[in-house]
C-alpha cells in the first residue's frame, strides 16, 4: 500500500501554491479552532483566517524572484528550475523571519516545502508546512493547500494515523472536499486495517475505508469525471474483507456490482477473471461462462487453466461446438514461458497437448457430432496414453464411423495396455466390430467373456449378443448357400 499511496502521490504533481503579491487583505474570513492555538482555559480558541492576504513590499520583490527562478525554462522550452536561486532568496527571507509579518512567513514556508520536497527531504518539507500551519495570518488557501501536502507526505512516510489526522483537519477547513481526498482518506483508512492485529478494528478501518470509497466515487459523479480504476478495486477488497461482518453472500454481490462496473469502464482480464470467479461462487455458471467468454473474444485469456474453465463451462451449457473451437483457439495461441531450469524464456501453446486436454478435446467434437474432427486427436491422446481406456474410446469412435478394423485394432490395443475402466463393456464393442466385419465366432468369443461379469445388465446385453450373432451366422450361410445355389444352376 505504501508504493501504490507513494505513486498517486507522485501522479498528483507537487506544485507551488501561486501567490498574489498585490491581493490585498479582506475583510471577511472563516473563524477556524485552531488546534495549535489554546487560552488559559485550555479550550480551543477561534482563529479568523482570510482568503487573501497582501505582502510586505520588500517580501514581495524576493518573492517575484523566487518565482522567476521556479518558472526558468532550458534553451529547449523545457523546465529547468534555478533551486540555487530559489534557495539564496528563502535564506534571506529564513534570516529576518522574526521581522517578518506572519502572512510573509507563511508565505516563504510555503516554498522552502517546495524546495525540500523536490530535493526528497520529506522530513524538512513535513516541517515547513508545520510552520506554515502555525502562523496565525496564513490564509486559507495555503492552509487547505499545505494541510492536504502534508497529510500526503505522512502517508509516503508510513505515518498513516498522523496523515489521517491532518487530512481530516484539511476537510475541516476546505469549501469543498474533492473526489480525490475522499479517495486518499479512503486508502489510509484501509491500510490502518490491515496493520491491526484485532479483529474487530481491522473491520472499523475497513467500514471507514468503503464510506470514504463511495464518498470518492460519488463526489466523482458529481465532478462530471470518471472515477479512478483503483478506487473501485479497493471497494471491491473493502467488501471482501468484510465479509465476516455483513455475510459472505452480501460480500459477494457487492463484490459483483463494483466488477460490472470495472469490466465495462476498464476492461482487464483480471476484472473478467474475477467477475467470473464471484458468478461461479454465486452457482451462477451461466453468467461465468458469459464473461469468461466475453474475455475470450477481446483475447484476454493467456492461461492454460482459463481455456480449459471456459471449454469447461460451454460443454455444461450445451456448446460442444464453441467448447471446441475454444480449446483449438488456445492450442494454437502462444505465449512467453520462462524455463524454470535454463532460466530461457520459451514460446509456447497456451494449451499443451496432453493426454487429458487431447481427450477433453475429442469429447467436446464427438458430442458436437464431428467424429471426424474428433478422431485425429483422440489419436493423439492415445499415443500420449498411460492406460488402454483411450484406446478403448477410440475404437469407439472408429465404429461409430463404420472404420471396423481400425476400432478392432485400437480396442485390442486398449485391453492389451490395460487399466481399462470396463474391461466387459470393452469387450462388447470389440464383438460388435467383429460382428459388422462378419468374424462370428470371434465375435462371439468376445461376447461370452463380456457375459461372465457380474453386472446384469452387461451380462444381459452380452447374452442377447451371442443370440443374435448365432442367428445372423445361421442367416449369412444360408445366404451364401443360396447365391451358390444359383450359380451352379446357371
Amino acid at each position: 500500500m505504501f508504493f501504490r499511496l507513494l505513486s498517486i502521490f507522485l501522479a498528483l504533481g507537487f506544485a507551488v501554491l501561486p501567490i498574489d503579491i498585490n491581493g490585498q487583505a479582506q475583510d471577511t474570513g472563516s473563524r477556524i479552532k485552531d488546534p495549535n492555538v489554546t487560552n488559559s482555559n485550555s479550550s480551543r480558541k477561534e482563529v479568523t483566517y482570510k482568503k487573501a492576504r497582501a505582502l510586505q513590499t520588500s517580501t514581495a520583490k524576493k518573492i517575484v524572484k523566487v518565482v522567476e527562478a521556479l518558472e526558468r525554462v532550458d534553451e529547449n522550452g523545457k523546465e529547468d528550475p534555478d533551486f540555487e536561486t530559489v534557495k539564496e532568496i528563502l535564506n534571506e527571507l529564513l534570516e529576518k523571519k522574526d521581522s517578518l509579518r506572519s502572512y510573509d512567513r507563511s508565505v516563504m514556508w510555503n516554498y522552502w516545502g517546495y524546495v525540500y520536497f523536490s530535493e526528497e527531504r520529506f522530513s524538512d518539507a513535513m516541517q515547513a508546512y508545520r510552520n506554515l500551519l502555525a502562523e496565525p495570518e496564513s490564509t486559507i488557501p495555503l492552509r487547505v493547500a499545505s494541510l492536504y501536502t502534508l497529510a500526503q507526505l505522512n502517508f509516503v512516510n508510513e505515518d498513516y494515523e498522523e496523515g489521517v489526522k491532518v487530512l481530516l483537519q484539511w476537510m475541516d477547513e476546505v469549501e469543498v472536499i474533492t473526489a480525490q481526498g475522499w479517495s486518499l482518506l479512503g486508502q489510509a483508512y484501509f491500510q490502518l486495517g490491515s496493520d491491526k492485529k484485532s479483529e474487530s478494528e481491522k473491520l472499523d478501518y475497513y467500514e471507514k475505508a468503503l464510506e470514504s470509497m463511495l464518498n470518492a466515487v460519488q463526489t466523482a459523479e458529481l465532478e462530471e469525471y470518471k472515477p479512478k480504476e483503483n478506487w473501485y478495486v479497493l471497494m471491491a477488497a473493502c467488501y471482501s474483507e468484510l465479509s465476516s461482518r455483513i455475510g459472505k453472500e452480501e460480500s459477494l454481490y457487492k463484490q459483483l456490482d463494483i466488477y460490472e462496473i470495472l469490466v465495462n469502464l476498464y476492461p482487464k482480464k483480471m476484472y473478467f477473471i474475477q467477475l467470473g470467479g464471484i458468478y461461479g461462487q454465486l452457482n451462477r455458471e451461466l453468467d461465468y461462462m458469459i464473461t469468461l467468454n466475453a474475455a475470450y473474444q477481446k483475447d484476454l485469456l493467456d492461461k492454460e487453466s482459463e481455456y480449459l474453465a471456459l471449454t469447461q463451462l460451454l460443454l455444461l451449457n450445451n456448446n460442444p461446438y464453441w467448447a471446441a473451437k475454444v480449446l483449438e483457439a488456445g492450442r494454437i495461441k502462444k505465449v512467453p514461458v520462462l524455463d524454470e531450469k535454463t532460466k530461457e524464456e520459451k514460446i509456447l501453446p497456451v494449451v499443451k497437448d496432453n493426454e487429458k486436454n487431447l481427450k477433453l478435446l475429442a469429447d467436446a467434437w464427438r458430442m458436437a457430432q464431428e467424429i471426424e474432427l474428433a478422431i485425429p486427436i483422440m489419436e493423439k491422446a492415445a499415443r500420449l496414453a498411460k492406460d488402454g481406456q483411450t484406446f478403448i474410446i477410440l475404437g469407439s469412435l472408429y465404429l461409430s464411423e463404420d472404420k471396423l478394423e481400425e476400432a478392432v485394432d485400437a480396442i485390442e490395443q486398449g485391453l492389451k495396455k490395460g487399466k481399462v475402466k470396463n474391461p466387459s463393456q470393452a469387450r462388447l464393442t470389440l464383438g460388435q466390430a467383429h460382428f459388422e466385419l462378419q468374424n462370428f465366432e470371434q465375435a462371439k468369443k468376445e461376447f461370452r467373456i463380456a457375459a461372465r461379469d457380474d453386472d446384469k445388465k452387461i451380462k444381459k446385453t452380452a447374452n442377447s449378443w451371442i443370440k443374435y450373432t448365432e442367428n445372423e451366422e445361421i442367416r449369412v450361410k444360408n445366404i451364401a448357400l443360396r447365391r451358390d445355389y444359383i450359380q451352379n444352376q446357371g
